[in-house]
């Protein structure tokens, strides 16, 4: 009677195959490794970004840039991270792969359709596509690593004050348990849309029916992404960033003149918003997070410029 013990040449040749596949594997795995997480710089209490559409799309050279090689560009400005504002034309995938290429923090996503497929829109089609436009957005900033999205309401010229804010917030609502599951935040940004001010009064008014409208939600997932020089024109940023308080979640930067009526160079000598009382305003409120700039970008050394502008706004180094 055979040992159960004994060895066939078969048993052999089977446990070496074996053996060398787990070898195999393993070395494979080896070589796997994760791709390395993207992090903005540690310890600042306020960061800077530039919005993509600000970095250019040609080199020097005339050739086109790819994605990776602007991001790249906005870090050699010297800027913290990225704010994804062309995100309708990219897939989650293309965002995230582009991230890990370069190494640049992407913060936030904006589809600029929110425009034309508003909110507000009579039309149920156009609401619901603006919903998906938003979705789209939520997921592209989840996939690169930001925290939030920012959206334009819709138009105070699409119906009453209560239908355009009632057809909004429905919509609003129904993307909050995305944007929860996501972790990111739905921030709206004070645009000149007649929407909550008032379009053709003078200045000093105050974000009250700004405040009414996000406080309405009643949700953590819902804030402001303050554009101070576009409202510098109807109220005094100082007051504003008192009264939006902790919904201030991201503010974006430019220039404006009051006496000229039109947007200028950050600190430029035209540009008389009053950047101390911004700083006093940000420090009273306890800010931190990320700013943005949205002005005219270019190159290089447009973008570096406009980094130390802002850097000059707010009082950083």
């Amino acid at each position: 009677m055979k040992s159960s013990r004994a060895v066939t040449r078969r048993s052999l040749l089977a446990a070496g195959a074996s053996a060398a596949g787990i070898g195999m594997a393993t070395a494979a795995e080896a070589e796997e490794k994760p791709a390395p997480i993207v992090m903005p710089p540690a310890g600042k209490r306020i960061l800077i970004s530039c919005k993509l559409g600000m970095i250019a799309k040609k080199g020097e050279d005339g050739k086109d840039l790819t994605l990776v090689e602007r991001l790249k560009l906005a870090a050699q400005a010297g800027f913290d991270g990225v704010d994804f504002d062309e995100a309708g034309s990219f897939t989650p995938e293309q965002a995230r792969e582009a991230v890990q290429q370069s190494q640049v923090f992407v913060h936030n996503a904006i589809n600029h359709a929110h425009w034309n497929q508003r909110l507000t829109s009579a039309k149920k089609e156009e609401r619901e596509q603006g919903r998906a436009n938003i979705e789209h957005c939520l997921r592209v900033s989840h996939a690169a690593g930001g925290s939030g999205v920012l959206i334009v309401v819709g138009r105070g010229e699409d119906g009453s004050d209560e239908e355009i804010e009632t057809r909004a917030s429905e919509q609003i609502r129904l993307m909050l348990p995305l944007a929860a599951s996501l972790g990111q935040m739905i921030l709206f940004e004070n645009v000149w849309n007649k929407m909550h001010y008032d379009h053709d009064a003078p200045p000093e008014q105050l974000p009250d029916r700004f405040i009414k409208f996000i406080d309405n939600f009643d949700s953590p997932w819902v804030g402001q992404y303050y554009d101070i020089g576009n409202h510098w024109k109807y109220g005094q940023p100082l007051a504003w960033l008192r009264a939006f308080g902790r919904r201030a979640v991201k503010l974006d930067i430019k220039g404006f003149s009051r006496a000229k009526s039109k947007f200028v160079d950050i600190t430029s000598s035209d540009d008389d918003l009053p950047w101390a009382d911004v700083r006093k305003g940000l420090q009273d409120i306890g800010f931190t997070g990320w700013t943005t700039a949205e002005v005219g970008g270019g190159g290089l050394e447009r973008l570096t410029t406009v980094r130390q502008q802002m850097q000059k706004a707010l009082g950083l180094s």
